[in-house]
């Protein structure tokens, strides 16, 4: 099985308040992407391939309701608390957070756990506190994953190398994968490896034989779980990513890097198209 994942992040942010979004309105932003490119994966065997999107909070439910009877996309959110609701527990009280039963009532699918961003966002937190724990950050997105696989969303796990670990990336990716998969049921989980050292403006990517290294370590270590690239499917990589047979698929953010970057469905469905061979 192939999957291509869209991370959207905070794509939605118009232009004239410093971000990248000229679609749509914001309130129309979610529904319209769903709208341009459900009809046209269509064209695509689901036994094969897998299209998750992950949209910001305040998309989920438009995102959703655009959905068709027979769309081959799914919704999925960008995290989720490590707590949650239960029956005789709490019942609510979560201000600012989206819990993964929240989560699974406004129609996601799946969730993504533990992207770089957010693994740097908890560990600037930790180190505000004085916690100097390397594995912490692992351990609360065990719990994050253990709290959606109880909710029934299937998880994309991100886990990824800095330049510093770059040296010892084999034991840092391990300790990633051992810690963040206690204990979980990795038959509703894909990893995703972002080459955390690569990504960013003037970075040079991972080359097909790094990626194929990774790839193969990953599933050696998981026992074959699924391994998507998650340092960015794009146009020019979605040819030599989809040769790699130890890689099953890839993460989309941004589809175009100069001019009016941005996200655009057109082009979304232009590195499908590449990747997919057809």
């Amino acid at each position: 099985m192939k999957h291509i994942l869209l991370n959207l992040k905070r794509f939605d942010i118009p232009r004239e308040l410093h971000g990248v979004n000229s679609l749509a309105p914001v309130r129309q932003w979610g529904r319209y992407i769903v709208e341009h490119t459900q009809e046209a994966l269509k064209a695509y065997d689901r036994d094969q391939v897998e299209f998750v999107m992950f949209f910001p909070e305040a998309h989920l439910i438009p995102a959703v309701e655009a959905l068709c009877p027979d769309s081959p996309i799914k919704v999925g959110c960008q995290g989720v608390h490590r707590e949650d609701t239960a029956e005789g527990g709490n019942f609510g009280g979560f201000t600012t957070n989206r819990t993964a039963n929240a989560a699974k009532a406004m129609g996601c699918s799946g969730v993504i756990i533990g992207h770089c961003e957010e693994r740097r966002d908890k560990a600037g937190i930790l180190k505000e506190a004085g916690v100097t724990d390397a594995q912490a950050v692992s351990r609360l997105l065990n719990r994050e994953i253990r709290s959606a696989a109880e909710a029934g969303l299937s998880v994309v796990y991100c886990i990824g190398e800095t330049t510093e670990e770059q040296p010892r990336w084999q034991q840092v990716l391990g300790e990633q994968l051992e810690i963040g998969l206690r204990d979980v049921d990795k038959s509703a989980v894909v990893i995703a490896y972002e080459p955390v050292w690569a990504i960013g403006p003037g970075k040079t990517p991972p080359d097909r034989d790094y990626i194929a290294k990774v790839g193969g370590f990953v599933k050696e270590v998981t026992g074959g779980m699924d391994v998507v690239y998650g340092g960015g499917l794009k146009t020019d990589n979605a040819g030599m990513l989809a040769s790699i047979p130890e890689m099953d698929g890839g993460l989309i953010a941004l589809t175009r890097f100069s001019g009016e970057i941005g996200y655009y469905p057109e082009e979304y469905l232009e590195i499908i198209r590449i990747y997919m061979g057809r």
